[in-house]
């Protein structure tokens, strides 16, 4: 059954029901068990009321209000009980095989800990709360129809699921401040892109210069080249798209983020070919795909993680050994001789990829900000998931720090889509870089969110060339391409990748392009792209950019009302839509699944 609490004082409160089942809803299930919930029983201080699963099923599936029901309508409106009969329906698929490999990590052990506070229930069958929980999850999302709060209520196996509201609106209290906070950040992003447009003294018409997000008409071949680093004993499947050009083409590299390759960035990489662009796109052992498909030989006993702490050396060192091999190939290789200028070097990354770009570009490891962050205290009070990955770094030797100083002369501009950064570099280490460097953020990003780990860090840069885009509407794997057809994202779906995909590539297409043709080739027709302007004349709904080339820690502070410390903000609430942020809640929730296996 679940508990409604008359009287609350708080909107907060009177809705806590759709809050509550929004929370769980992705934390929770199991099939194929002898018992199943037949009460939802909450608790809140003194009040215990409670309603049966049945009469939650008959709302849901007819919409019918019965008389159990009934005594707590007048707790919610009408529409919010409308969003209720949809979370009841909601099917979250996402593959079993993506859960058990994420919940045997570490990083998964903690997340799931952490909610599984919110369950109060005895052990089960000799196993803890923490086990059930685990086996739950991974039994519910192999259901022919995904996992739906009611298929967890049917299966859970226990016949009174106890829920501890008190805990589970203390994680809501603090996921809506991360909400709140970054929607006003967002907000005065996009103000400020407003007034830079604004203050234009040449306003362009775009519809006369060439239209970027078009294929360029240079005609290219691709090849694969199998490089091999044995003094690190790393195999690197290279593929390299040539234009048809004479003379030696400028250089971009592409670094894929965690759980995909080479592949999911064909589309970018085609587009910059075919405007004369050599494009380089690494698979990067150890955090591509294969790495996801080799954790599921994990045992329940066992513990790995979907990436090594070596990680962190090991990506920009493969960039830096693949420039090596080419300027070798540049000179003495038949189909590749002449081909490359590799003193004119861009370099691209999404998520951990954007890490990689950053280490490049001049970006160093900060231990002591690591340090700092990564303490347990501090981790069980942020929801700044991204943390996870960034605090692996920390088994490093931080007594030889000079030795991840990866910055790559070569390497004249760098863009970082999703990046983790707040962290990993810190202010102290993103004010290392010096060359001009783009940071591409998503409003809906729940895995490294833009306002800690875009937003923020874009004001710590002292470079005189830096530019930010939001990307509204997006989320952390809108920019993801579709890969090879085995090499797909496991279990990525609508709900993760957001609905607008297509134009979330076109626009990295269209902004990728002038900013590597003006920092890297130093083409000057091209700067009339990199501004306000541009990202308002090519900005369309549902998916709109906003483009800033300032924005200090006093105007962001200023806008969420807070101390912005890292993943742990502290200001005062706001009335937001507590129906919108269910749902919100349901995508965070699917996505801690998906942290550490596609970050």
């Amino acid at each position: 059954m679940i508990s409604l609490f008359g009287n609350w004082a708080s909107t907060l409160r009177k809705n806590s029901l759709l809050l509550v089942l929004s929370i769980l809803l992705p934390t929770l299930g199991i099939s194929n068990s002898v018992l199943a919930a037949e009460q939802v029983h909450a608790s809140y201080s003194a009040f215990d009321l409670t309603v049966s699963v049945q009469a939650l099923e008959n709302y849901a599936k007819t919409g019918v209000i019965d008389n159990e029901l009934s005594l707590y309508q007048h707790y919610l409106p009408p529409q919010h009980l409308e969003e209720l009969r949809r979370v009841l329906l909601t099917p979250v698929k996402i593959s079993p095989v993506v859960v058990a490999q994420f919940l045997h990590t570490q990083q998964g052990e903690f997340l799931l800990r952490r909610l599984a506070a919110a369950i109060q229930n005895k052990p089960v069958q000799s196993q803890s709360g923490f086990d059930t929980l685990r086996s739950a999850l991974i039994s519910a999302s192999a259901e022919p129809g995904g996992l739906t709060l009611l298929n967890l209520l049917r299966k859970y196996p226990t016949q009174v699921l106890h829920i501890d509201l008190a805990h589970s609106l203390s994680i809501a209290a603090e996921l809506e401040k991360l909400v709140n906070e970054t929607s006003q950040a967002i907000a005065t992003v996009s103000k400020k892109s407003h007034i830079e447009a604004a203050i234009t003294q040449q306003p362009i018409n775009f519809s006369n210069l060439p239209d970027l997000r078009r294929p360029g008409t240079l005609e290219l071949r691709k090849q694969t080249l199998k490089l091999f680093d044995s003094n690190r004993n790393r195999l690197l499947l290279t593929d390299i798209y040539i234009p048809n050009v004479k003379s030696p083409a400028p250089v971009v590299v592409i670094s894929h983020g965690l759980g995909t390759d080479s592949s999911n960035f064909q589309y970018l990489a085609t587009h910059l070919a075919s405007h004369g662009f050599a494009v380089v796109v690494p698979t990067h052992p150890g955090s591509d795909t294969k790495q996801l498909r080799s954790l599921n030989n994990l045992s329940k006993t066992s513990l790995s993680d979907v990436a090594e702490p070596n990680e962190f050396q090991d990506r920009p060192l493969d960039v830096k050994y693949i420039l090596d091999q080419l300027e070798k190939s540049n000179q003495s290789e038949p189909r590749l001789k002449g081909r490359f200028n590799l003193q004119q070097v861009g370099v691209f990354g999404q998520s951990l990829g954007g890490y990689t770009a950053l280490a490049l570009a001049g970006g160093q490891i900060n231990f002591e900000q690591l340090t700092q962050n990564c303490q347990a205290q501090a981790l069980r009070n942020t929801w700044n998931m991204s943390l996870l990955l960034q605090c692996r770094a920390l088994a490093l030797n931080s007594s030889k720090a000079t030795q991840y100083n990866f910055r790559d002369e070569r390497v004249k501009a760098a863009i970082a889509v999703n990046p983790i950064t707040s962290s990993i570099f810190g202010k102290a280490g993103l004010s290392q870089i010096e060359i001009p460097v783009m940071l591409v953020g998503s409003s809906d990003d729940t895995v490294a969110p833009a306002l800690f780990e875009q937003i923020l860090p874009f004001s710590w840069f002292a470079n005189s060339h830096k530019y930010l885009v939001m990307l509204v509407g997006a989320t952390h794997f809108s920019t993801i391409g579709n890969g090879n057809s085995d090499n797909e994202p496991t279990g990525l779906h609508s709900q993760i990748i957001g609905d607008n995909p297509t134009q979330a590539r076109h626009y990295m297409n269209a902004l990728s392009l002038p900013f590597f043709q003006t920092h890297v080739v130093g083409k000057s027709q091209y700067i009339p792209y990199l501004n306000a302007n541009y990202a308002k004349a090519i900005s369309s709904q549902p998916l709109s950019l906003s483009f800033v080339e300032s924005l200090s820690v006093n105007e962001i502070a200023q806008a969420v009302d807070t101390d912005v410390k890292v993943g742990k903000p502290v200001k005062k609430s706001s009335p937001n839509s507590i129906v919108n942020f269910g749902f919100w809640m349901l995508d965070v929730g699917v996505a801690l699944l998906h942290v550490m296996i596609f970050l």
